[in-house]
């Protein structure tokens, strides 16, 4: 079962900063390179600069990971980050919109260290996404570089007694000890709780209620492939530490049974199809789904454009620049395209499409590797794409959200979902709290 432990986090000293909210920023796999020069140019001590840091004229590619940890370092001594006296975990809640609806979410989870364990089948720790090696290079230089994690994996856990929520109801009831609006109108707030204080009582709830069965990852999978990477070549130097603080990785942890997540669905478009291909595509889809012409873009992002639609139902949007059409799976149609794979990888939206992209469209693994296909996760922009035929762009195909309990379904056969399947919103400001591997 998940070992997860309170720990002493770095936090940046609003004595020193000032407002809090120019010092943090999204995660670095979110951050493009127009936002990346707003957030450096927003504070000298934004996170991006030990989380993302820029590559400046005549350096080496590496020098920039050398560079973080020298950034670091400054800001540990000069107090501008300082340490915790006491092991905590730290209660994160986020207040959002939900994209594409007026729906106003709250969730709540807690930030823990999670004890490194391979993925492996019988593991407290369970992937549903396949990692990329780019990625994971850059993510390894800056650890190993800094030594801290700069911003959590997330993980989700199901408490069905209750009691985690209630502990975090409990916690959240009194004055945060951080509280920040980001770009996206996104409200964060923390508590920081430590294991040996007035709520130790809610720290043992909540420790125990995540620690009963495997963790599912729902986003920061290179981060912790990274943190294996890291564990194990700290343990290969032999540096004679018990417990050491490299054997951990820190977490969000989110309970999926009382609360409501958020997962954006990510449309694909489809490129290079040609004329034949586009004629082709609406003649054939009949072979494997039920098809419901459209009479205009308008309503497919009426169908599509709420975030709330539960996904599983074998259901898609489709456009092109000769129509469009709402598709049902006829799910024996595809019993012949799974060759791999458990029943809940085969039931997926997402596995459906691929199959029915391949059949209908030849866009395989090797064409998706080619460019054939591009993403997003709005609907107005994957249909404007087609429409002004933009990179080549022929055919949207529109989707709803993944639902987490067929994430976690996935993840507990031991299967990975393809890509691009998941986008779990809001994400985790990074800056909040960084762990250090130390105690």
């Amino acid at each position: 079962m998940p070992q997860i432990r309170a720990f002493r986090a770095l936090r940046f000293d609003p004595d020193a900063i000032g407002d809090l909210g120019r010092v943090v920023c999204p995660p670095y796999d979110v951050i493009g390179p127009e936002l990346h020069q707003t957030l450096l140019a927003r504070h000298p001590a934004n996170a991006v600069r030990i989380d993302l840091p820029e590559v400046q004229a005549g350096e080496e590619p590496d020098d920039r990971y050398r560079r973080a940890a020298r950034t670091l370092s400054s800001w540990r001594v000069d107090g501008t980050l300082r340490q915790d006296s006491h092991p905590s975990i730290y209660v994160y809640e986020q207040t959002y919109r939900v994209p594409g609806s007026g729906q106003v979410r709250m969730q709540r989870g807690f930030f823990g260290r999670l004890r490194l364990e391979d993925l492996l089948p019988g593991s407290g720790v369970l992937p549903h996404e396949r990692t990329l090696s780019a990625p994971k290079e850059d993510r390894y230089k800056l650890l190993r570089a800094t030594g801290v994690n700069t911003s959590p994996v997330i993980g989700l856990f199901a408490d069905p007694s209750g009691r985690s929520v209630q502990a975090l109801a409990a916690i959240t009831s009194r004055r945060p000890d951080a509280d920040v609006a980001d770009d996206d109108a996104v409200r964060h707030r923390l508590w920081a709780v430590p294991e040996d204080g007035p709520q130790a009582s809610f720290v043992k709830s909540l420790l125990d209620g995540a620690g009963k069965s495997p963790i599912t990852i729902a986003d920061g999978h290179h981060r912790y492939e990274t943190a294996l990477r890291y564990r194990d070549e700290r343990r290969n130097n032999k540096t004679g530490e018990t417990d050491p603080g490299a054997d951990y990785v820190m977490m969000l942890f989110l309970e999926t049974t009382k609360q409501k997540l958020t997962v954006l669905p990510t449309h694909r478009i489809a490129r290079g199809l040609g004329q034949d291909g586009v004629r082709d595509l609406l003649d054939h889809a009949q072979w494997l789904f039920d098809v419901k012409p459209v009479a205009d873009r308008a309503e497919l992002e009426a169908a599509f454009g709420s975030a709330d639609e539960p996904g599983g139902k074998g259901r898609f949007g489709l456009w092109t620049r000769n129509g469009g059409a709402i598709l049902l799976a006829r799910r024996d149609a595809f019993e012949m395209s799974h060759r791999v794979g458990g029943a809940a990888l085969h039931r997926l939206d997402v596995s459906l499409l691929q199959a029915a992209l391949d059949r209908l469209c030849g866009i395989d693994a090797a064409a998706i590797a080619a460019g054939r296909l591009a993403y997003s996760k709005s609907v107005s922009e994957a249909l404007d794409w087609v429409d002004v035929a933009k990179d080549g762009a022929d055919a949207a195909f529109l989707l709803d959200p993944t639902p987490v309990v067929e994430i976690a379904a996935v993840a507990a056969e031991g299967d990975v979902m393809p890509q691009k399947s998941t986008y779990f919103y809001p994400k985790a400001l990074t800056g909040l709290i960084i762990n250090p591997h130390e105690w």
